[in-house]
């Protein structure tokens, strides 16, 4: 089992330092599964528990100069491990003016994913500054229970408002209540709602549109027989719902969310190259 990587261009370590920055604020520990073409950081908290889930999915050759890797067997080139993001997100703090970073993982008294960076010196001598990140090899017995959530059966899709301005309505309603609903129709309109013995606040939002889901796609029979204007609508826990908006620093191209009436809110954060699922539960 062998994998080492190397970013020599500064705009994709940025980039990629933001994409790790996000998972750190959305998960303590999470699992980072390593193919040839992709990495995933994968957080299955089990969602009948009340624990949120998260998938999120980057193309390699966009961030990666060099990649290597040998997974556990031929025919299962894969390699599965538990790590504390926020660990990986302090190591690349020390690296945005880098001249490159290599990761690779080692094994001198546990598993390690070493980030060695080097930064720009003076003289004709490089400074490398080593970070040592433990991390857990995943067994392969354990391997499918990471694999990528199904899309639920939805009964609306649609589109987020602008991110920031969800951010900065869901903060004012968090000190009003510990949960919040989110409704959202065929129409493109969605409304945030608090509701409590002392107050009911509801911000609306309109013309956001509807993701055009294929019509073969099994996921879309329940939306498709939907009247326009009906609500689907869950309550979800409001801490949930900031940390995602909080955490986001990748400005995402396309936000969409995809509503399971009473069951779970599913997110989608589309950039050019990396997608973040996120499915938070409804509450009883």
């Amino acid at each position: 089992m062998r994998f080492r990587a190397k970013i020599v261009d500064l705009a994709c370590l940025n980039h990629f330092s933001r994409v790790i920055n996000t998972i750190a604020k959305l998960a303590k520990t999470c699992t980072l599964c390593l193919t040839d073409s992709k990495l995933y950081f994968i957080l299955s908290d089990k969602v009948a528990n009340g624990g949120v889930s998260m998938w999120c999915e980057l193309c390699q050759g966009n961030f990666f100069d060099e990649f290597q890797m040998e997974g556990v067997a031929a025919d299962h080139n894969e390699i599965y491990l538990e790590l504390v993001p926020e660990n990986l997100s302090r190591a690349l703090k020390t690296a945005q003016s880098a001249k490159a970073v290599k990761i690779k993982l080692t094994n001198k008294h546990c598993p390690c994913l070493r980030v060695a960076v080097e930064l720009p010196s003076l003289s004709s001598s490089s400074r490398i500054v080593t970070h040592d990140i433990p991390v857990g090899v995943i067994p392969r017995r354990l391997w499918n229970d990471f694999r990528e959530p199904s899309v639920p059966d939805f009964d609306v899709s649609i589109y987020l408002p602008v991110l920031k301005t969800m951010k900065s309505v869901v903060e004012r309603m968090k000190n009003l209540s510990n949960s919040i609903v989110i409704e959202a129709n065929l129409s493109g309109e969605m409304n945030l709602k608090i509701e409590t013995d002392l107050v009911s606040v509801t911000t609306h939002f309109k013309d956001l549109g509807n993701p055009p889901w294929a019509s073969e796609d099994g996921c879309q029979s329940s939306a498709q027989s939907r009247d326009l204007e009906s609500m689907a609508e869950a309550r979800i826990d409001i801490k949930k719902l900031q940390q995602l908006l909080a955490g986001q620093q990748v400005n995402p191209t396309k936000a969409l969310c995809n509503i399971v009436s009473k069951r779970i809110v599913h997110f989608i954060l589309l950039h050019e190259d990396v997608s973040l699922q996120y499915f938070i539960p409804a509450l009883a």
